[in-house]
């Protein structure tokens, strides 16, 4: 309070004595008044003088607005009188001061009293409980108080909103107020309170505000929405930027399919105004965002996979291609397309696919590097397309391969009716201007981004330079114009060109160094004192000979390792050479653009360094200075230890290789096994399910039994049988027909036998009577011996018969034994009627008293026939 008193006191253009004796009557007035009515206008006199009179208010008021806001919370019109007091008194935004100084002042005033506002945290939670208060005249002047306190000193603000129990909570209800008015500036509120602090970030995206202010862009219109659209980007931007929970939670939740509607801004050269270019840049900046390359690599990837699943990079692309698009969003659409692409081979391959709409169509690609070239065309289009062609190439080696192609003699066309890839870029690489040179230079050098297969087909290139003349080299044409002494940046990019080309590629250093001028050239450019200016083209001369050194596969007799390496130390000196080779990452520049992929540069004489190279730099510097003070002996060392790692590395990668198989036969041997097992268990389970099945039928059986034992306690075990095993009545209804055609026959042979017994008889009688004469004795005798023969022979028949039917019946017999073994092997139940039950065993019973009678009756005819014998 003492400084502002001073403040106060300094200034030359104070109020007059009566203001300040108002303000300290209305001060009373508020703290001793008893009426509602003389406090209420009371505040409403200080509200009215509180712009004008700033700081007298501030100091004598505060402590009284405050508490009015505690005291008097039931009347809503006094509690806005004292809220719209304080902001007024803490705002800077309707200070009408334009002086310098007078800003400055009034700046300080906000912040003096925004820490005197929160010195007392309770203060801050008093006005996030006036927030809840629906009446209009209390919760929107609470708004803007809140969100001016949050401007003046944000992140302590923030931590008394973060430990004040639903402090976050509150604030995100502000979204859902049906005036628009509250609703808009609570997103203003929303945005400071979420600037620069993850923690209140999360809680705010957790507490559903993606949802609500996706709704609200959707109800606004989009991109043709009004400056409400871009306060939602905005906070939007603020919740995902540099996030990476939010960024999932984002991805997760699906929202990324909702931007894509953003886009739909059609084929039309009209109606773009100012807010709606304004929302667009917005909306491409928060596509960016979600996969920007400081991200985590699988966070940036999945968001790519998404952004091409839903269509968004498809509708970026029609963008890209439209005509009549104002020149920013063409650009920045261009970079969000560029990191929407970056490094992830799906949406690489799409992007080569897209054709412009012209007669007739040319890739994309094609389109956007003829701009690239095009020294007409402005600069920060000419370096987004430059970005886009990297973004296109960065861990692309199939796209790599594509635009080298086009520079090799089998793929161009000889027609000349379309321009090609590689044509544009040598067409750049050799051009007048030394923008399109760098770009041109800086492209081809992407093209051979850690690919040493492109490296080496580059080298096959050839150039016509004139009629008459035979063809050069790419290589060749390069290092031609790098000895011509053209501009700084021309040189840069072609030596930047040439260390990538030549790094991790012996074969091209091999090329490189067979044209004896390229080594005097490097020597003499290291060798030279020169201006500044110069300093940085020594230093890659310098790296360009160390990575001619460091690379060099002793090939050429008369370009050893050894000889370059006592070449420089003759004509430049080792200490010399290594602080030329210094140049390189001190300079200015060269941290500037290691920061960021994109080439993002004020003006063209600031395009020097490109992101991939100063990686290259400060991975080759450190080896190139040992290769140097390296002797002849340790680099037969080291080359013998190369040899002895790349067997290593040999055999290494043979195990890996066998571990691979190993581990994919593992796998189809787990899949065997996982699938053996449930065949196992569910034949377990049948075999289970068997089991029961036959304990029930058990069951069933013995109760059976019991119950047959009851009904039938005469029936024998073979009844049982009988009535159990399923195939039995059909062996016994079998049985039953073999014995009646015994039976009959049987019946024949008695009533044969009766027929022989009684002529028996009737000799027997013959023979007994007496008073025959001999001759009568003679005649009947000779007629008995002709009977008596053929009664022998029927006999004998029936002997036979008999024999057969003995042999039936024991095979009967036989049968029936196995049948009663059957039946007690199988205990199997089959459950059958009582009544097929009984009539079942007197069949049987009535086949064993038929048995029983054959064989009385084969007994009796065994005893005929052994009378007849006697």
């Amino acid at each position: 309070m003492n400084f502002l008193r001073g403040v106060m006191g300094g200034q030359s253009a104070g109020p007059q004595h009566t203001e300040a004796e108002t303000i300290q009557k209305l001060c009373d007035r508020v703290a001793s008044s008893t009426l509602l009515d003389d406090r209420r206008n009371a505040v409403r006199a200080l509200k009215s003088l509180s712009k004008k009179y700033r700081l007298e208010v501030g100091i004598q008021a505060m402590e009284h607005l405050i508490h009015v806001l505690q005291t008097d919370r039931s009347d809503s019109e006094i509690i806005g009188y004292a809220l719209d007091t304080l902001y007024n008194i803490i705002s800077n935004d309707e200070e009408e001061e334009v002086e310098e100084n007078s800003t400055r002042q009034s700046e300080d005033l906000g912040s003096q009293f925004t820490e005197i506002f929160i010195k007392q945290p309770e203060n801050v939670t008093l006005l996030l409980s006036l927030l809840e208060e629906f009446d209009f005249h209390v919760r929107w002047p609470g708004v803007k108080l809140l969100t001016s306190l949050l401007k003046q000193l944000g992140p302590q603000v923030q931590q008394i909103i973060l430990v004040s129990p639903m402090g976050v909570s509150r604030l995100m209800d502000l979204l859902a107020d049906s005036r628009e008015v509250i609703r808009n500036d609570g997103v203003l509120l929303l945005q400071a309170l979420t600037r620069s602090n993850g923690a209140i970030q999360k809680i705010v995206a957790f507490e559903n505000a993606f949802e609500r202010l996706l709704d609200i862009i959707t109800e606004e219109g989009n991109s043709d929405g009004g400056i409400v659209v871009e306060d939602c980007l905005i906070l939007l931007q603020n919740l995902l930027k540099n996030n990476n929970s939010n960024q999932n939670f984002f991805k997760e939740g699906s929202y990324i399919q909702r931007m894509k509607p953003w886009f739909d801004v059609g084929d039309e050269n009209s109606g773009w105004s100012a807010q709606k270019v304004t929302n667009l840049h917005v909306m491409l900046q928060l596509v960016r965002v979600l996969v920007s390359p400081t991200n985590p690599p699988g966070a940036t990837s999945s968001c790519q996979k998404a952004m091409f699943q839903c269509g968004l990079l498809q509708q970026l692309c029609t963008i890209l291609m439209a005509t009549g698009v104002p020149a920013d969003i063409l650009t920045e659409t261009i970079n969000t397309v560029s990191e929407v692409i970056r490094g992830y081979q799906v949406n690489q391959d799409y992007f080569a696919s897209v054709n412009a709409p012209s007669n007739p169509p040319r890739p994309a690609i094609v389109v956007l590097l003829m701009s690239m070239v095009n020294e007409r065309q402005p600069f920060v289009l000419r370096c987004a397309v430059l970005y886009c062609f990297q973004c296109f190439l960065y861990k692309n080696q199939k796209g790599q391969g594509e635009i080298v192609s086009t520079l090799l003699p089998s793929t161009i066309d000889a027609t000349g009716n379309s321009v090609s890839a590689g044509q544009l870029l040598c067409g750049g690489l050799f051009s007048t201007d030394s923008l399109s040179n760098w770009c041109a230079a800086v492209a081809l050098a992407h093209a051979l981004q850690e690919n040493a297969t492109q490296k080496e087909q580059l080298l096959r290139v050839q150039l016509a330079t004139s009629i008459g003349n035979p063809p050069v080299s790419l290589l060749q044409q390069c290092t031609n114009i790098l000895s011509q002494g053209s501009k700084i940046q021309t040189r840069v990019g072609l030596l930047m060109l040439l260390c990538t080309w030549l790094s991790n590629c012996p074969i091209a250093v091999t090329h490189f160094l067979h044209n004896s001028a390229n080594v005097p050239f490097l020597t003499g450019q290291i060798a030279e004192n020169l201006g500044e200016e110069e300093q940085l083209v020594q230093g890659l001369c310098a790296l360009l000979l160390g990575i001619s050194i460091y690379f060099n596969d002793n090939s050429l007799e008369s370009y050893m390792k050894e000889k370059l390496k006592q070449l420089i130390e003759k004509r430049i000196g080792k200490e010399n050479f290594i602080e030329k080779l210094g140049f390189i990452s001190k300079h200015e520049l060269y941290s500037r653009a290691s920061q960021k992929p994109q080439p993002n540069f004020p003006s063209p004489e600031y395009m020097i360094f490109d992101h991939e190279f100063t990686k290259l730099v400060k991975e080759l510097e450190g080896v190139i200075t040992k290769a140097i003070y390296k002797s002849s002996e340790e680099d037969k060392k080291e080359e013998e230890v190369k040899k002895t790692l790349e067997q290593h590395d040999s055999i290494v990668t043979h195990y890996k290789n066998m571990i691979r198989e190993q581990d994919l036969q593992l796998e189809e041997l787990k899949q065997q096994i996982s699938t053996l097992k449930c065949q196992n268990e569910q034949l377990q389970t049948a075999v289970t399910q068997q089991v029961s099945q036959i304990q029930q039928h058990k069951d069933q059986y013995n109760l059976l039994k019991v119950q047959l034992g009851k009904d039938n306690p005469h029936q024998g075990s073979y009844s049982d049988a009988t009535q159990m095993n399923g195939i039995q009545p059909e062996e016994v209804g079998r049985l039953r027909e073999e014995i009646e055609e015994l039976k009959s026959n049987q019946e024949l042979l008695q009533s044969q036998l009766a027929e022989k017994d009684s002529l028996i008889e009737n000799l027997k009688s013959s023979q007994a009577s007496p008073g025959t004469n001999e001759q009568s004795s003679a005649t009947a005798s000779a007629q008995d011996s002709e009977q008596i023969a053929e009664l022998k022979q029927e006999l004998a028949t029936l002997k036979s018969q008999l024999n057969s039917q003995s042999v039936e019946i024991t095979k009967l017999q036989t049968e029936k034994q196995e049948l009663l073994q059957k039946t007690e092997t199988f205990a199997k139940p089959a459950p059958v009627p009582g009544e097929s039950e009984a009539v079942a065993a007197a069949k049987t019973t009535d086949v064993e008293g038929r048995l029983s009678a054959l064989l009385q009756e084969t007994k009796e005819l065994k005893h005929g026939h052994c009378y007849l014998d006697e």
